[in-house]
């Protein structure tokens, strides 16, 4: 591989300015295409199959389009000691569903006075409409909930409180806004310190931003054709900058070592993308499985989301190995700092510096570093036993969904905000429906149940269910799962379907929890088999994969503590505490896995490398700390910086998961990498580089370069390789 790709960067070399020119013109018919062919996003989730997704099919089917299409709710509330029956009550009342019956893509409003259905709470002080679109869930467009909210706002003329909720009115995540370009700065800060040229750092930046837009414009255009989550979009662009940087850097910093130990401009591009590049591909190509590989959940939403974001590194990995190198023979020498452009080939030796003497203490404590590290991971990771998930999105503390959801609650209770439909289909459906309707108002957490709706022709009815507690209440879930054993054997062969966005969360929280265990298992496996093909070794994988364990648990851990539990809520620009994103622990894993094997392999193939070059294990630890460390804290400070811009950005969904791996990269780069693994090495010695001679027959990936090494030096290296391995 190294051979392969080092000629890669020398054609990347020769034809520069061809490769710059293509890769710009990729990027602007992206930008072309995306504005030509995009299509809608949707913020539903749901898993095809399921009961309550099922069932909100057939509503539609057996109900007419009303059935299936978003709502929302427009709460009215009267000022303090009036009602909202009086005349002018009713009048006001009148207008504003009359004028919310004619906005864009209406199909309905509910008045909450219609006495052959109220919405109104028992004090006449609290009513609600419900406005139907002709839109899915998730579909309704920026203009039609603008009209929505301009309704709204001049209803309150009228001296009433009117806010709106549901739905229809969740706004897509965003991309780009200003804390997203904080993190950016914060990134150019640390390469400008990095390389000691701001220039550099400006040109690592700008190809992993080519890289980025060039995939987020691919998941634009790709909207036109399938349906994609609204949250996929950002994830691909979360995760596409941070490793677009990150792979950027490692060839780059190899690129100037090169230059530094006195290779010409052709032969240190060719050499830093056949070395860096060789871990790039690999490092990437652990990222693009582990996310590709959420098909074996059997979401499809998930595994778009993973395809999306999987495309988005293989942009990023192309990038680093032609895009990169291309600038790079542009800059010549200019990518060194002036006062090393010019000294002699080695004339600017690593020296012992901070870096050195870490690895040197945690050496030679490396029994007490090791235990300290576990104890520290394993105490972090606490929260994660009590985690709670939810596909329930609370909205922002000051938003107008948030007052409307507490005027709900204020007037009807807490479960007004997550009512659960029964849909019960076969002849005599409405009969059966009101038959048990009794046993339904007994169970545990019901307040109310309304009165079954029939279809036209009678073969099927409508029921909701209104619980005491919360649509994301442990309580509530509890229901979803009586409500089902309730009505699991009906007369007359009638069946019952609980559904509603509340059924649709419980259900697809609870495939995700059921998949968590099997996905970590993939990924673990993955790691071990990854890991011994590089490393060919056995010991050296468990030492990563134990590290990689304890960095998700200690990040989904962090998380729990901070939005279930609330600490640090402030710091973080958090609204409200609740169960996580459902998305988030399954999503985190599959991204952490990737990053933290890019880490493993950048700082271990560096000892060992030394150590296969006759290096005793404490020195080849020392070495390749010293060599591989300062690019390791770059990258993770880098990426750090990326994902923590996401947090403050205020959508639940893509806070949560940029938390969890800003958390996760600090726990995985500064105490697994930094601590736990030299700490394991230097207790195992030489038993760290053992191979079972009946693995032998593995493949060498040659992640280091031997190939290399031997084709410029003539001497045979992979034997030596080989006989050290062992």
């Amino acid at each position: 591989m190294a051979l392969v790709l080092s000629r890669l960067g020398a054609f990347s070399h020769r034809r520069r300015l061809p490769v710059v020119l293509v890769w710009l013109a990729v990027l602007v018919a992206g930008g072309a295409g995306a504005a030509t062919l995009a299509g809608e996003t949707s913020s539903s989730f749901s898993i095809p199959g399921q009961e309550s997704t099922v069932a909100l099919d057939r509503i539609g089917d057996e109900f007419g389009a009303g059935g299936e299409g978003a709502t929302a709710r427009v709460v009215v509330v009267a000022p303090e000691g009036q009602t909202l029956t009086t005349p002018e009550g009713a009048t006001a009342i009148g207008e504003l569903v009359a004028e919310l019956g004619e906005l864009p893509g209406v199909v309905s409003a509910t008045n909450p006075l219609d006495p052959a259905a109220p919405s109104v709470n028992r004090e006449q002080d609290t009513a609600y409409s419900t406005v139907t679109y002709d839109a899915a869930p998730g579909e309704v467009t920026p203009a039609q909930q603008e009209a929505l909210l301009e309704a709204v706002d001049g209803a309150r003329d009228s001296g009433f409180t009117v806010e709106a909720a549901g739905e229809a009115t969740q706004e897509p995540p965003h991309v780009g806004g200003p804390a997203e370009a904080v993190g950016v700065v914060i990134a150019l800060l640390v390469l400008a310190v990095t390389y000691g040229a701001l220039a550099v750092a400006g040109m690592n930046l700008l190809t992993a931003l080519v890289g980025v837009g060039i995939g987020v414009l691919g998941v634009t255009i790709a909207t036109g054709f399938t349906d994609l989550s609204s949250t996929t979009p950002t994830l691909a662009a979360m995760l596409g900058l941070a490793v677009g940087i990150d792979y950027a850097l490692f060839i780059i910093t190899r690129y100037r070592q090169e230059l530094r130990e006195g290779a010409d401009i052709g032969t240190a591009i060719a050499t830093a993308v056949g070395t860096a590049g060789s871990a790039v591909v690999t490092a990437g190509l652990t990222v693009v499985i582990a996310l590709a590989g959420l098909f074996v959940v059997g979401i499809p939403f998930l595994t778009q989301m993973g395809v999306a974001a999987a495309a988005t590194i293989v942009v990023a990995v192309l990038v680093a190995l032609t895009l990169v190198p291309a600038a790079l023979s542009f800059f010549g020498r200019r990518a060194l700092p002036r006062k090393q452009r010019a000294a002699a080939p080695g004339g600017a030796p690593a020296g012992r510096g901070f870096l050195a003497g870490w690895a040197d203490t945690v050496a030679r404590h490396r029994v007490p570093s090791l235990l300290a590290s576990i104890v520290a991971l394993g105490v972090l990771a606490i929260p994660f036993f009590s985690m709670q998930t939810t596909l329930i999105q609370m909205p922002a503390a000051d938003s107008t969904q948030a007052r409307a959801e507490q005027l709900l609650s204020d007037g009807f209770g807490p479960g007004f905000n997550g009512p659960l439909a029964v849909l019960f289909e076969g002849e005599g459906a409405a009969e059966v429906a009101a038959g048990v309707t009794g046993a339904i108002g007994e169970l545990d957490d019901v307040v109310t149940v309304t009165p079954p709706t029939p279809n036209a022709d009678g073969t099927a009815a409508l029921l909701s269910v209104i619980p005491e507690s919360g649509p994301t209440d442990p309580d509530t879930e509890q229901l979803v799962a009586d409500l089902r054993a309730e009505l699991a054997d009906l007369d007359g062969g009638v069946e019952a379907s609980v559904t509603g966005a509340t059924a649709v969360s419980v259900d697809v929280a609870q495939s995700l929890d059921e998949a968590l265990p099997v996905y970590l298992g993939l990924v673990v496996g993955l790691a071990l088999v990854l890991l011994v093909l590089v490393f060919r070794s056995v010991l050296v994988p468990l030492v990563g994969v134990l590290g990689f364990v304890l960095t998700v648990g200690a990040s989904l851990g962090a998380t729990v503590a901070v939005f279930q539990w609330g600490w640090l809520a402030d710091a973080v620009n958090l609204d409200t505490t609740g169960p996580l994103i459902s998305l988030t622990p399954i999503l985190v894993i599959g991204i952490l896995f990737g990053l933290a094997m890019d880490y493993q392999i950048f700082l271990v193939s560096r000892m060992h490398e030394a150590h296969s070059h006759g290096a005793a294990p404490l020195d080849a630890i020392r070495t390749g700390f010293r060599q591989a460390a300062p690019v390791v804290v770059a990258a993770a400070l880098i990426m750090f910086s990326v994902f923590a811009g996401f947090v403050p950005a205020g959508e639940a969904t893509i806070k949560s998961i940029a938390f969890a791996l800003a958390a996760g990269i600090l726990f995985d780069a500064f105490v697994v990498r930094m601590v736990l693994v030299p700490a394991a090495l230097a207790l195992l010695g030489h038993r760290a580089w053992w191979l079972p001679r009946w693995l032998s027959w593995l493949p060498v990936l040659d992640v280091e370069g031997a190939a290399l090494e031997k084709a410029s030096t003539g001497r045979h290296a992979a034997p030596e390789l080989a006989t050290a391995d062992r």
